[in-house]
C-alpha cells in the first residue's frame, strides 16, 4: 500500500522511526517533509499529505506534529480527508472500521516509538465495514 508521511519539527523523529518501519512492512511510502528538527508550520504537511491521499486512491496518510492535536485539525480541512488523532490502538482500529479514516494522526511528543508502531500497524490493517457506517460517512462528507 502506498503511504504518504509527513510532520512538523514536533514528530520529525517519530516520522524517522516510522518510515523504515513503513517499509520493512512492506509499503511504498512517500515522505512530503519536513526534513529536520527545524520549526516549521505544520498546517503545510497536513495540506500536502491530504492532497496526496485524497489524488491517490488506495493509499493512506499519516501525519504527526508535538500532539497531533493541530496536524488533524489541518488536514481534516482537505476536502476528502478523514483524519483521526490516535493515542491508542483501539482506536485506531475504530477510526479505519467505523469513519474510514484514511489519515492517521499521531503525537511525537506524547506517543512512544513503539506505541506508535503498534498503532501504525493497527490503522494500515484494518478496513472499512460499510453498511450502517457507510450511511454515516457519507453524512460527514455531506458537510464538506
Amino acid at each position: 500500500m502506498k503511504i504518504y508521511i509527513g510532520s512538523d519539527h514536533g514528530g520529525f523523529e517519530l516520522k524517522q522511526a516510522l518510515v523504515p518501519f513503513l517499509i520493512d512492512l512492506g509499503h511504498e511510502v512517500d515522505d512530503q517533509g519536513t526534513d529536520s528538527s527545524a520549526s516549521v508550520d505544520y498546517p503545510n504537511y497536513a495540506k500536502k499529505v491530504g492532497q496526496a491521499v485524497v489524488a491517490d486512491k488506495g493509499s493512506l496518510g499519516i501525519v504527526i506534529c508535538g500532539t497531533g492535536i493541530g496536524i488533524s485539525i489541518a488536514a481534516n480541512k482537505v476536502k476528502g480527508v478523514r483524519a483521526a488523532l490516535c493515542s491508542e490502538e483501539f482506536s485506531a482500529r475504530m477510526a479505519r472500521q467505523h469513519n474510514d479514516a484514511n489519515i492517521l494522526a499521531l503525537g511525537g511528543r506524547t506517543t512512544g516509538v513503539e506505541l506508535a508502531k503498534s498503532i501504525v500497524e493497527v490503522f494500515l490493517n484494518s478496513s472499512f465495514e460499510g453498511d450502517r457506517h457507510a450511511r454515516r460517512v457519507d453524512l460527514i462528507c455531506d458537510m464538506e
